[in-house]
């Protein structure tokens, strides 16, 4: 047993039954179906739904996706390998999000692992060059007692620190906590934000290869003063490393490769260099290693100096491109009209996420059913600084955790770095860009700042043992760190009890009292995200359950109300009969009416009582028009006429046209229309109102308005073809040969090619 403990030790027993029991709280969800975004980007997105793996197919479904104009096509094409391999099903999509998440969690493990690491040997090495000062010169530290200093005095034998079994076991707690959180649920079973898990696993496999880059840099220890020979050649500290040129090509990959690839599965990975920017600020200060032969002849340790590389590497991969993206996009975003879809503004929008990010930490460490409802359309907007009045407390706080940052980036850099990636991770989706305001998976990565925060300052031990004759224990009163120094590897290791002291006493070495209470803050902090996790991944398991819960926890939210009405329509199988028929109406009519809402309750009305063959209320269509003509359409208006006009084209539903039309015309009476509403308002004119002329009117301005959409052009062929219109039909074929790249096109050409108008 003995050498079984050996071979594995402790901590990696611990991660084996994080990873069981993440599997075991997460498996209850996997038998769920699709929900919201799925459906846009794969149950109603047939590019990722290839019949083979033909290089044309896989082309096709890597630049299928709608999410964002780069496509993200590694998301895409995992999405297309589910397909190929189990079909249109949602389990097996849920499970390789599954796979993928406990991936990211044994590197969550690893890289908390190494910056704990770090942080106490750069602790150590701080108190080995100032104590050999101190010894050197016969001084005395202001900060040391006298006990201390006749331990330095003494000069006990140095040792390396090759690790620590508990920041081992912190590094655990610390991945367990993160995969066990329930604001990182959706990043599992929401199957579409495989782009976010899948991102984030390139992202952390970049910050550890740079830590570890680092790390190297400055790997061998040189000693100072009295320090012994031993120590030189490897005890605590920075130093100089033989390898430093292929550790920093290491640390250049690290951050460069991991964000090319990443991007390709969502554009957050392009957060990766400065997350590693703020690595080196705070755990390794740019310092460069030290010239040994110099070092090691030296009464005193050498100043440190940046490392011109280090520098000259941020400048290149996080500086510069963020000045290009700044002078190409600020511009348009400083533009009102490219608000005109949302309802904020910049400075609204501003105002409001500093509320959202503080809610963000809360429902990251305290979360509740209600806080984590998925559906947060219901948000309130600020408008000011005290509208609602929470906003400018609200940026206090943010001020505050800055602040707190900046002044423990010595004394506490771990918990320094955790409030910084935390922060750091808000920049992209909390400012500037106009996307939507809250999303819960925007934490993924954020809540591994958190926890890196405050789980060591929860674990961290009472007390602490030197060895030998000084085996009293030390700095029971020592009190703000974060990091620690274990008795069990001061017991197995000769580091030099003037440096434990020293260390004790000056907080370097974390020992915090109240080890109780903390600990079982932790223990408590641990059972209720877990429980959590688990209830709502069990909700997720059933259709109905899920619409249910979430509704119950949004009851002020649109979204959760129609989802819910939308599921009774599914369980009714359109039979005016079912009870789930007449439960329908109730929350989607709760929906419409709701300030904020889209026409999606209306157009789900509309649509299953025209399916049924049931009465259409005028009330549905006033306010449809109503809302197309106050604002300009979004994604969801858009959706809603589009399935209204698929369902009218395909027979199932018997639309009053003169309704559709007024419908059509109010969503196009703002200026700059979408391609996409002018594409579905064509294919509506051609086959609903027999409307040709218009039809083809509407599908050319669409091709204007997204000239490297090739399904408009597609389109427009076939209504060319059809009208025997054989040499403007050949005209826009050759235009939209163009946009075969990689073949991706290649079926569509071949089947334009034989229709009966192109011979």
């Amino acid at each position: 047993m003995h050498a079984l403990r050996t071979r594995f030790p402790s901590h990696q027993w611990l991660l084996a039954a994080a990873f069981l029991l993440t599997i075991a709280v997460y498996w209850p969800g996997l038998y769920g179906t699709f929900l919201f975004d799925d459906y846009p980007n794969i149950v109603d997105n047939h590019g990722v739904q290839p019949q083979d793996a033909s290089m044309p197919s896989l082309v096709r479904a890597a630049l299928s996706s709608p999410s964002s104009e780069f496509g993200r096509p590694l998301a895409s094409l995992s999405f297309a390998a589910n397909y190929l391999t189990a079909g249109l099903n949602p389990y097996w999509m849920k499970l390789t999000n599954l796979v993928i998440h406990l991936l990211n969690g044994l590197l969550v493990f690893l890289l908390a692992q190494k910056l704990i690491r770090v942080d106490a040997q750069k602790r150590l090495a701080w108190l080995v060059g100032a104590n050999s000062t101190v010894n050197a010169h016969g001084g005395e530290h202001s900060n040391v007692s006298s006990k201390a200093q006749s331990l330095m005095a003494e000069g006990a034998p140095a040792g390396v620190v090759t690790g620590s079994a508990r920041g081992d076991i912190v590094a655990v707690l610390v991945a367990a906590c993160w995969m066990l959180l329930p604001i990182n649920l959706s990043g599992v079973l929401y199957v579409v934000q495989r782009m976010e898990s899948m991102a984030n696993l390139f992202v952390l496999l970049g910050l550890i290869g740079y830590v570890a880059g680092r790390h190297r840099m400055l790997e061998q220890t040189t000693s100072y003063g009295s320090a012994p020979a031993a120590a030189r050649r490897g005890g605590l500290g920075w130093s100089h490393s033989s390898n430093s040129t292929r550790s920093f090509i290491l640390c250049a990959v690290s951050i460069t490769l991991p964000t090319a690839v990443g991007i390709l599965a969502k554009e957050t990975a392009v957060m990766l260099p400065l997350y590693a920017f703020l690595v080196e600020w705070l755990m390794f200060g740019f310092q460069r290693s030290q010239d040994t032969a110099v070092a090691a002849t030296s009464e005193m340790p050498p100043a440190r100096r940046r490392d011109r590389r280090i520098v000259a590497l941020f400048l290149l991969v996080l500086a510069l491109p963020m000045a290009i993206g700044l002078a190409r996009f600020l511009p348009g975003l400083l533009n009102p009209e490219n608000w005109a879809t949302r309802d904020f503004t910049l400075t609204t929008r501003l105002l409001s996420e500093a509320r959202i990010i503080v809610d963000y930490i809360a429902w990251t460490l305290l979360p509740s059913p209600h806080a984590l409802s998925f559906y947060h359309d219901n948000f309130h907007i600020s408008s000011g600084l005290l509208k609602p009045w929470t906003t400018l407390p609200s940026m206090l706080v943010l001020a505050t955790l800055i602040a707190l940052m900046v002044s423990l980036r010595k004394r506490q850099p771990l918990m320094s770095l955790g409030i910084a990636l935390f922060m750091g991770c808000q920049l992209l989706t909390g400012t500037i860009i106009p996307l939507e305001l809250i999303y819960e998976h925007r934490n993924y990565f954020a809540s591994f700042g958190l926890l890196l925060a405050i789980i060591p300052l929860l674990a961290a031990p009472a007390s602490l043992q030197i060895p030998g004759e000084y085996s009293t224990p030390v700095g029971a009163d020592s009190v703000a760190a974060t990091n620690l120094l274990p008795t069990e590897t001061v017991q197995q290791t000769s580091i030099p009890a003037y440096v434990l002291a020293v260390a004790s006493e000056t907080g370097v070495i974390a020992t915090l009292p109240m080890a109780l209470p903390r600990y079982a803050l932790l223990a408590g902090l641990m059972l209720c995200w877990t429980a959590l996790t688990a209830l709502t991944a069990y909700a997720w398991g059933n259709p109905l359950r899920l619409a249910e819960d979430l509704a119950n926890r949004a009851p002020r939210s649109p979204r959760a109300q129609y989802e819910l009405g939308r599921t009774y329509i599914i369980y009714s199988h359109y039979d005016p009969s079912s009870p789930f028929t007449k439960l329908a109406y109730s929350p989607l009519e709760r929906a419409a009416a709701l300030p904020g809402s889209s026409i999606l309750p209306e157009q789900a009305l509309i649509f299953m009582n025209s399916h049924m063959h049931l009465p259409l209320k005028d009330a549905w269509w006033n306010t449809m028009i109503a809302k197309l003509k106050d604002h300009k359409p979004g994604v969801q208006d858009e959706s809603s006429l589009g399935a209204l006009t698929q369902c009218a084209r395909e027979d199932h539903c018997d639309l009053p046209k003169q309704r559709m039309m007024q419908a059509y015309l109010a969503a196009l009476s703002h200026p700059g229309p979408s391609a996409r509403l002018l594409a579905m308002y064509g294919d509506y004119a051609w086959n609903v109102l027999d409307d040709h002329p218009l039809g083809e009117r509407m599908t050319d301005e669409a091709i204007k308005a997204a000239p490297n959409e090739p399904a408009y052009r597609i389109t427009l062929v076939r209504m060319l073809a059809a009208q025997g219109r054989k040499d403007d039909a050949l005209a826009a074929l050759h235009d939209l040969q163009a946009l075969n790249i990689g073949g991706s096109l290649d079926t569509s050409l071949n089947e334009l090619r034989v229709l009966p108008g192109m011979q």
